[in-house]
């Protein structure tokens, strides 16, 4: 039985995404699917280029901060089996979500000689350091854009500023833990847990030798998510004249289609299109940018994923 949970649980995001491509296909004209293959052929291709560069710089960023948490614990895998072991995890999210980082330890476990426990171990403080910053650009954007998530949520009358919002939903946040701290029901336990977990991996940031070079290559990260984003827009001519905020509001989007399923495939144009939309982007070229910017960033990890898997049984023997 948990043989079948666990198919299902790997199989119902492939076959969501699958259908929202059918979805998407189905629901538009045959006018707007050409206007999409259009804009797509007509791309500017410079743009599409720095999108890519800015993608694989936060993907060395990345193999390099691990460095940061694994020397304190004595390890120091060479840059190039990080980087190898972090395209392979994204190679393998895209098959199975979540499998990336079971898979990334695994293979620093089995070609340097790291402890399962400890490199997994690891790869959690990045996760929790990453939904920090991934938080705090939703509060930003919550910031920029109050009125239009009002709005989104069915009240556009209420004129109240956004930062009160954000204090409120914090004071909420803040009650809520206070009640399940003095509630001893099982999922209460849980959920505190959890949250205990995420506390206990964020205060492992102590531990690091050299903390302000793992927050710059952070900070650096997250600055090549939303360039190589930004960039994307000028590919298009109608998308090349939004602001930050909507750009920000899009990317947000993005970001979460990326966890609900493989890799957000099918869903991330779909979510991404959404939000263009409400600033007056045209839809058949909101998708078109959609799926460029997903076509090209999931192509450029299978590329490099693959060849990872190939190259690091190689090079961990010489």
């Amino acid at each position: 039985m948990s043989k079948f949970l666990k198919l299902l649980k790997n199989v119902i995001p492939l076959g969501l995404g699958l259908y929202l491509v059918y979805y998407s296909f189905e629901n538009t004209t045959e006018e707007a699917r050409v206007q999409i293959i259009t804009a797509i052929k007509q791309a500017d291709l410079w743009f599409v280029f720095l999108s890519l560069v800015f993608g694989a710089l936060s993907h060395l960023s990345r193999a390099h901060r691990w460095y940061y948490l694994l020397s304190p614990l004595g390890y120091r895998p060479s840059f190039v089996m990080r980087t190898l072991t972090v395209m392979i995890s994204y190679f393998s999210n895209l098959g199975i979500p979540r499998s990336g980082e079971v898979l990334r330890a695994t293979a620093l476990t089995t070609y340097a000689g790291v402890p399962f426990e400890k490199s997994f171990g690891t790869i959690v403080t990045e996760r929790i350091i990453d939904l920090v910053l991934l938080f705090s650009l939703i509060g930003l954007g919550f910031v920029l854009q109050g009125p239009l998530l009002l709005e989104a949520i069915g009240n556009p009358t209420l004129k109240l500023n956004s930062f009160f919002w954000l204090l409120l939903a914090l004071a909420l946040l803040l009650a809520g833990i206070g009640f399940l701290r003095r509630s001893q029901h099982p999922i209460a336990l849980k959920i505190l847990h959890f949250i205990s977990g995420l506390w206990q991996g964020l205060l492992s940031i102590k531990k690091l030798e050299k903390k302000g070079l793992f927050l710059g290559h952070t900070l650096f990260i997250w600055m090549m998510y939303l360039l190589m984003f930004w960039v994307m827009t000028f590919a298009i001519p109608q998308t090349s004249t939004i602001s930050f905020s909507a750009m920000l509001l899009a990317f947000i989007a993005g970001g979460f289609a990326m966890t609900a399923t493989n890799g957000g495939i099918g869903l991330y144009p779909i979510a991404v299109a959404a939000v263009l939309q409400t600033f007056d982007i045209p839809y058949p070229q909101a998708l078109a940018f959609g799926w460029l910017m997903w076509t090209t960033q999931t192509a450029m990890v299978v590329l490099f994923g693959s060849i990872s898997f190939l190259l690091l049984p190689i090079l961990s023997k010489k």
